[in-house]
């Protein structure tokens, strides 16, 4: 078997995990890699995500031309949550007529809130005769195609309920300051009101719960509130004062006929005593599912999207969603 000609566009944190995930497994080649940096441009892909050894590829700044000199089959896109940024990147790309794997959160499922332009990257998609997918851990997995996958066992669902808890000590810097560990709670709202502290994706991972459980769903609502410390917590990164935000709780409820029927409830906060993801589905028969020590976020996210390469250079051309996607699992790799 031919080797998977892999391109990384975006180096950042989870960009970088995902590049040391495929270099270490046979059966890939890295062609390529592109990033806006200029401070990364030039340099040699093994030195830019920090590994001990160089991968005799040079970061690109420019898009285009890299994609016509390396003719990748995939595409691993780490670049924005925001699919309306990411629209010119997945167009270059689907111009050049290559596979994508994307950790763009709002593309996770996004014919709830983004219908025309997951329109337009279908018929790109489909137009260039290949498949594109967005994932992660959460969207991805942890809060949408886990429970799914669950509710396979059901005769009757009523209602869904998931948890998903994490000390955020353990999590990259980029998703400290997401969740807006160090602020004040006057600075912590500012940031929610211009969408730059939040998790994106719960709308995403309820619409797709819905739609896979046949529930047309009334109405969705996505609410943010600050955890604040109460005594000086640290990480790796920053610390944080009492009576500052240590991260965030929020919650996303799909409401069907008037009652709540899917509720997601997260937590990330520096210094949360326990880290879980647990899954309860009310129905015949009633589930409840909880992993102790929870998935870890920056691992499972590049986990995730390394595994589904293979799958999404065998899916049908077009846009796809972990709901429609053929279920993906560990991939070591071929030799």
């Amino acid at each position: 078997m031919p080797h998977i000609k892999v391109m990384h566009f975006g180096l950042g944190p989870i960009g970088a995990a995902i590049v040391k995930q495929v270099a270490a497994r046979p059966g890939f080649k890295i062609v390529g890699a592109i990033d806006i940096d200029a401070a990364k441009a030039g340099r040699d892909l093994g030195d830019v995500v920090g590994l001990s050894k160089r991968l005799g590829v040079k970061v690109s700044g420019d898009a285009a031309k890299a994609l016509k000199s390396a003719k990748p089959d995939v595409v691993v896109l780490c670049t924005s949550s925001s699919i309306k940024k990411v629209m010119p990147q997945i167009e270059t790309i689907l111009k050049a007529k290559c596979a994508i794997v994307s950790t763009t959160e709002e593309l996770s499922y996004p014919t709830y809130t983004h219908v025309r332009p997951a329109k337009q990257i279908d018929a790109w998609a489909r137009k260039a005769k290949v498949a594109v997918l967005g994932t992660g851990v959460n969207p991805g997995f942890a809060m949408d195609a886990l429970p799914i996958a669950l509710t396979a066992v059901c005769e009757r669902v009523d209602r869904v309920a998931v948890h998903r808890v994490q000390d955020a000590r353990i999590r990259r810097l980029p998703f400290q300051q997401k969740i807006g560990a160090g602020l004040t709670t006057e600075q912590f709202q500012k940031k929610v009101e211009d969408g730059s502290v939040r998790h994106v994706g719960l709308t995403e991972s309820i619409a797709m719960i819905a739609d896979a459980l046949g529930w047309r769903l009334d109405r969705i609502t996505d609410e943010i509130h600050p955890k604040l410390a109460t005594v000086t917590i640290s990480s790796e990164f920053l610390a944080v004062d009492p009576g500052y935000v240590c991260g965030i709780i929020q919650d996303g409820v799909g409401y069907r006929k008037g009652e709540p029927a899917i509720r997601l409830h997260m937590e990330a906060y520096l210094g949360s005593p326990e880290t879980y993801d647990a899954v309860e589905i009310e129905g015949s028969p009633s589930l409840s599912m909880k992993i102790a020590g929870g998935i870890h976020g920056d691992v499972a996210t590049a986990s995730i999207v390394v595994n589904s390469i293979p799958k999404v250079l065998s899916a049908a051309p077009g846009l796809h969603t972990m709901r429609d996607l053929a279920l993906p699992s560990f991939f070591p790799g071929r030799k």
